[in-house]
This record gives structure tokens, sequence and C-alpha cells, in this order.
């Protein structure tokens, strides 16, 4: 402190007063110097460094599974394309005088029944075409039994004799009776009567559309690798020899009748993807005799039993199974499993119980 007292009496206050001032400056100087020191370490110091944050990865999306095609609709009663309307069933007349038959190459589905002495009439169901049919014929009392397994339709006959008609009015069918005025109807004057009425099915309305009526349908053969051969068949409905055989040109079994292959009104043969040959139990009807005195015969579709279906040239044996008449009739094969029927439509021989059958 003496050194620097000293040193500043050299100068006059003028100038120490600027030398005062200086000092301050030197001294604020070194402050901020050391500040600035300081500062200057701070530079070089290791800086705090935050760490980059690593990205969290967007989960992609998983692939939604595609839908499955929905499958396409299907007529039950055909295994094809679905159609619009209703499902008009009429019975039809099947004795030499009535053939050739109107219509009956057009229907989906044709049953071959016994009536009464040991003659054979057709209930031929009417989905995919609605042409003009015939001849029609009277009503049986086992036709509401087997029809009821296709819902309210309509069934067309000429009239009914005995419990027929009475039986028809209690079912659930919707009845268009030629007897009864029902429309539609007309007659065939090149025709003997009574092999000579016609119905315009156009003309038939009301009725229910096309439900199952248990049969399912496909047009693989993957499943006909071990069926016995069956181009041909042979059996009996009632005392009427009933036969079919297949062509492959048309991939359908024809009918034969009395040898000659079957043909329609229209020159087209009479045939089928499918033969069912269902064994059914029956017994006579006391409550329905014809003008000649012969009882009719009931056939009785509800139950089981035996059957035989034709396809493709192959015989399929197995049974039939309908606990009840609203209930289908389902088709299984000699392992339970449901015999696939070509898709076309069927006719199906309603044969009695122990009947001969014959295939080759």
């Amino acid at each position: 402190m003496a050194g620097l007292a000293a040193f500043l009496a050299q100068f006059s206050p003028r100038q120490r007063a600027a030398a005062g001032l200086a000092g301050l400056v030197l001294v604020a100087g070194g402050t901020v110097g050391g500040v600035m020191a300081t500062s200057g370490s701070s530079k070089h110091a290791a800086a705090p460094t935050s760490a980059t944050p690593t990205p969290i990865p967007t989960p992609k999306p998983k692939p939604k599974p595609k839908p499955k095609p929905k499958p396409k609709p299907v007529n039950p009663l055909t295994g094809g394309a679905p159609v619009k309307g209703a499902v008009v069933a009429v019975k039809i007349d099947d004795v030499a005088a009535a053939r050739p038959q109107v219509g009956i190459d057009q229907a989906d589905v044709a049953y071959i029944e016994e009536v009464e002495g040991g003659l054979t009439r057709l209930v031929a169901v009417f989905d995919t075409h609605k042409p003009t049919v015939g001849p029609v014929r009277s009503v049986r009392a086992s036709d509401p039994e087997l029809l009821t397994q296709y819902g309210p339709i309509n069934f067309a006959a000429s009239g009914g004799g005995g419990d027929s008609l009475p039986t028809l009015d209690k079912s659930i069918l919707e009845a268009d009776i030629s007897d009864r005025g029902g429309p539609g109807f007309s007659r065939d004057g090149s025709r003997e009567v009574p092999h000579n009425l016609l119905l315009n099915l156009p003309a038939v309305k009301g009725g229910a559309a096309a439900k199952s009526i248990g049969w399912t349908w496909s047009a693989s053969t993957a499943g006909l690798a071990h069926a016995k051969p069956g181009s041909s068949v042979q059996t009996v409905v009632g005392g009427t020899a009933v036969a079919f055989r297949w062509n492959a040109a048309l991939h359908k079994y024809v009918r034969y009748i009395d040898g000659a292959a079957q043909h329609a009104a229209d020159g087209k043969p009479v045939a089928t993807p499918n033969v069912i040959v269902q064994f059914c139990q029956g017994y006579t009807n006391p409550n329905d005799i014809d003008p000649a005195g012969n009882p009719g015969h009931y056939t009785k579709s509800v139950g089981t039993g035996r059957v035989v279906v034709f396809r493709n040239g192959k015989r399929i044996d197995g049974t039939w199974s309908r606990p009840n008449a609203k209930a289908g009739t389902t088709l299984r094969d000699a392992a339970g499993k449901p015999i696939p029927l070509a898709p076309g439509g069927a006719w199906v021989a309603l044969a009695t119980a122990g009947a001969s059958l014959t295939s080759g």
C-alpha cells in the first residue's frame, strides 16, 4: 500500500483522479477478466450433453385378413342359380294315353308314385321354368304329406276322390283345382278325355318360393371314386316298370318306357342329372276308391328307409330320413355322409320297400 501511495504522490490531484479512474477500470477489468477467465474456463469444460432419444418404431398395422367370399346363393331344388317366383307342383298323368306329356321335361323335380291298380302318376315340381303342363289328373291323399316339405306352395290337380281333397284342404298347401274353377286350365281337343287337361303355370297365383327340402348339391365327382357303376336303373313302382339310362352326351339319365326313350310333347328327351330310388312304406287306402272300384295306394314319405342315388353314371347306396311332414328328406351314404346330387334337378321313384332294383 505504501508503495502505491508514493507512486500516486508523483501526480497532481487531477492526474491522480484520472489515474484512480483508470485503476478502477483496471480493477474492474481484472474482475471482468476474472469473470471472463472463469467464463473461458467454463467454455472449455465438458458441457452436459443430453442423450439422443431412441425413436420408438411405429408398429406396423397387422394386415386384415381378406374376408372369405360369400357363397353364391343356390336354388335348393336344383343346385343352380336361384329364380324369382313361387313353386308350383302339379299332378300329371303317366299312362300311355297321356303321352307324350306336356312340359314334363321342364320340371325341376318329378316324383313317380303309385296310385291304384298298380298304375303310376307324377307329382312334378316347377320352379325354374313355368310352361304349360299336362295332362293334369286328380290328387291322392298322400300328396299333401309328400309336398309339405316344400312349404306352402301351390299344388294343382284336376280334382280328387274319397279323402283326397279333404286331406289337401287341411294341409298347408294352396290348392288350385280344376273342378273348383281354378285358373289357367284348358282342354286339348287333340287328346281324349280325361287325358287332355292342361295347365298354364304363369296363370297360377300365390304360393311360396323355393326352400330347402333337405337335399345337398355338388358338381364335384371327387366323392364318387368308390361308387358302384350305375349307368342304368330298373325298378318297379306299384306294377309299373321304371327305367332310366345314363346318356353321357346329355350328362343326364333319360327315362325309358317299354324299351324306348321317353320324349315330351316338344320332342325333347325326358331326362334328369339324378335318379333317386326311395324305398317307402305304404298301404292300401280304403277311403279312396276309384270309379273302377280300385282302392288308392298311400305312400308314406315320412320315416326312414333305403335309398339309392344315381348320378354321373354312378350308384350310391344309403338311407333316407324324414322325421316329420314339415322336415326335409336327407340322403346319406353308408358312412353317414350326405349324398350330394349333381346340379340340375332330380327324378324320384317312390318304390315300395322290398321292390326290385337292378343297375349296371
